[in-house]
């Protein structure tokens, strides 16, 4: 049975990352030269399948690994966890030493969940572990080359005074150890590097994730057809015209394009057609509950956006939208990550969900 050559689902392993090699040469000689960087785009632009890349290859080229994983974190507990599991799990030379440095202050490192399952009375109190465990990161860090990726950033924001315990603890060290911190909420992300009042102020310099060029998807494409055996012709075109460079559109789509095309075959106009058809058919549920989970005025400034109209005019007073609250849906789908806006323009960062939107509501023939 043939593999696509169109991997999407998931982060990707470093081997696949595709339409990425400007970003990983920056992301590594940022880290090379010590900048501390942020790393901010939408779900599913590929932000930690482009850190899994850069990681492997600094890892490969000698330096030691850490990640650690913010994903909804809800407590100091669950914080403290999630820095025993990335200092347990380190990469390299560093490893050894971190469990050492550990144990010398009486952490067993990987196994502070067993920990905290104890009676409350018998429990480490999660803010002084949570102290101790960030002391050895930074100890071992500076003692070896090292990365420290921090993935889903924006969730030490539910803890509080988390972001100003651990800028406390690497403000002395940031020419010391690789720094980068990614998220996928982007107005979140800006906001805790460039706000006055937040501990990370002015910390790191922000990088933009970017949707893939269409001199890239083109190349991903093309490569993909013709290393199986078969022939991309219009294809590379058609996708990005559906999917404007969104990296997980773009990879379903063309795994989707390449099920409907057989190796070998010629190309025929009907094989978009037929493959637009299927992803359509395998999204549209899921984009359904998506929508049904936006509040209404967000739902009017969707459909306003995907059927091409503006957010101040007869189309948004036809769905009862006034202009406020027109502005405050946009501004809440913008720092949800559901919007992006360029040169003021704002647009649906979902492409398939933008599809979806303008076939359910469009006007009746």
């Amino acid at each position: 049975m043939e593999i696509s050559p169109f991997p999407h689902q998931g982060p990707l392993e470093p081997d696949q990352v595709k339409g990425r090699d400007d970003l990983i040469a920056e992301l590594t000689e940022r880290i090379t030269q010590r900048r501390v960087t942020a790393l901010l785009g939408p779900r599913r632009f590929g932000k930690t399948s482009a850190l899994t890349r850069v990681a492997d290859d600094m890892s490969k080229a000698g330096a030691s690994v850490v990640w650690v994983d913010l994903y909804e974190v809800t407590s100091t507990a669950d914080l403290a966890r999630r820095f025993d599991t990335a200092l347990a799990a380190a990469r390299g030379p560093l490893r050894s030493r971190l469990t050492d440095l550990a144990a010398t202050v009486g952490l067993n490192l990987g196994f502070l969940r067993a920990e905290f399952s104890r009676r409350r009375d018998d429990r480490p109190d999660p803010d002084a572990v949570l102290a101790t465990l960030v002391d050895t990161l930074v100890a071992g860090a500076t003692g070896t080359p090292t990365v420290v990726m921090f993935d889903e950033f924006p969730g030490i924001d539910r803890v509080v005074g988390a972001a100003g315990l651990l800028r406390t603890k690497l403000q002395h060290h940031f020419q010391e150890i690789g720094l980068v911190f990614a998220g996928s909420q982007p107005s979140l992300m800006r906001a805790m590097f460039s706000e006055r009042a937040r501990p990370f102020y002015a910390q790191a310099d922000l990088v933009a994730i970017t949707p893939f060029t269409v001199a890239a998807v083109h190349e991903i494409v093309a490569d993909g057809f013709e290393s199986t055996g078969r022939d991309p012709a219009e294809l590379p075109g058609a996708i990005f015209a559906l999917a404007g460079g969104h990296p997980y559109r773009t990879m379903q789509a063309a795994d989707v394009a390449w099920r409907a095309t057989g190796p070998g075959a010629a190309y025929h106009r009907q094989t978009w057609a037929t493959a637009l058809a299927t992803l359509r058919a395998e999204t549209d549920l899921a984009n359904e509950a998506i929508f049904s989970g936006f509040a209404t005025s967000e739902k009017a400034v969707l459909r306003l956006l995907a059927g091409g109209e503006s957010l101040f005019g007869t189309a948004a007073e036809l769905l009862g939208v006034s202009s406020g609250s027109a502005q405050n849906a946009r501004d809440n789908l913008v720092a949800s990550g559901d919007l992006t806006v360029t040169d003021d323009r704002p647009r649906v960062v979902d492409p398939l969900l933008a599809d979806w939107v303008k076939r359910r509501f469009a006007a009746p023939a």
